[in-house]
């Protein structure tokens, strides 16, 4: 299928388009960008060069994409910014390209990023997951899979989001997020629960729940150091593949990142 480019729209010479595309009035698309078949690509949005996007995504007016990092090391080196398959970027997002330090920012498939999102340089997000409207990143944020981020929340950079995990709206985002929990507050960002019913509708089994559920109680509410906690969830649960999934994100802070913990100030 042959794609559509509106005539006011512009496009740079070396830009890779699919079959199937469609590029809105007003938008402009600089050299070196690749879109993947039949990604539509609403009016006035503005991609830079780097930008490779896959394919049957949906991006929304006023959205920009690939842009310069916003760090005052970034010296002008090739980075990329890389989207994957089926993802929706509403109106307004802004993603910024990688940094020397990794060369790339990283968003995968079947996201929904909503309006006024901004992913700074460095992120990657995962696949499945939910940003809600004007949920802002910092630089090197790690998303996982099918975590859902509330609206108008402030994420830290460096900080890292486990799978399944869901941080409430207007949160300060400032600790790592382990997998399978939820995390919210603005005075004091602290761990909130499991995300039960969020893994019930991602087909957990209630004896998955349980088992996660009980490492976390161990975790967070035995009276244990961590590092001890950590030691009694190895050492007495089954060590299935989610309570594995717990330990190596513990294991894998850096940085000097520290954890959520219920009702941390």
């Amino acid at each position: 299928m042959q794609s559509t480019v509106h005539a006011t729209a512009v496009i740079g010479q070396g830009v890779v388009l699919g079959e199937g595309v469609t590029i809105g009035p007003y938008t402009v698309i600089d050299d070196d960008v690749e879109i993947g078949d039949g990604t539509t690509i609403a009016p006035h949005v503005y991609i830079a060069s780097g930008a490779r996007i896959g394919r049957d995504c949906r991006i929304h007016s006023g959205a920009v994409l690939a842009t310069a990092p916003q760090d005052l090391k970034f010296a002008g080196e090739q980075t990329y910014l890389y989207i994957g398959d089926r993802t929706v970027i509403r109106e307004c997002v802004t993603l910024n390209r990688g940094t020397k330090a990794s060369g790339k920012t990283v968003v995968g498939s079947d996201n929904l990023i909503m309006a006024y999102v901004h992913a700074g340089h460095d992120c990657v997000i995962g696949n499945n997951v939910v940003i809600a409207n004007s949920v802002q990143f910092g630089g090197h944020c790690e998303v996982g899979d099918y975590a859902v981020i509330g609206g108008l929340a402030g994420v830290h950079q460096f900080v890292r989001i486990g799978r399944f995990a869901m941080v409430g709206g207007i949160a300060r985002a400032s600790l790592d997020v382990p997998p399978f929990v939820m995390a919210g507050g603005h005075d004091s960002f602290r761990y909130e629960g499991l995300n039960a019913i969020g893994l019930k509708r991602r087909g957990f089994t209630p004896e998955k729940i349980t088992l996660v559920k009980n490492a976390y109680r161990i975790l967070f509410q035995s009276g244990l150091l961590l590092g001890n906690a950590l030691e009694k969830v190895k050492s007495e649960l089954p060590q299935e593949p989610e309570i594995r999934e717990i330990l190596d994100f513990f294991a894998s802070g850096q940085y000097g990142r520290k954890f959520i913990r219920p009702y941390n100030n």
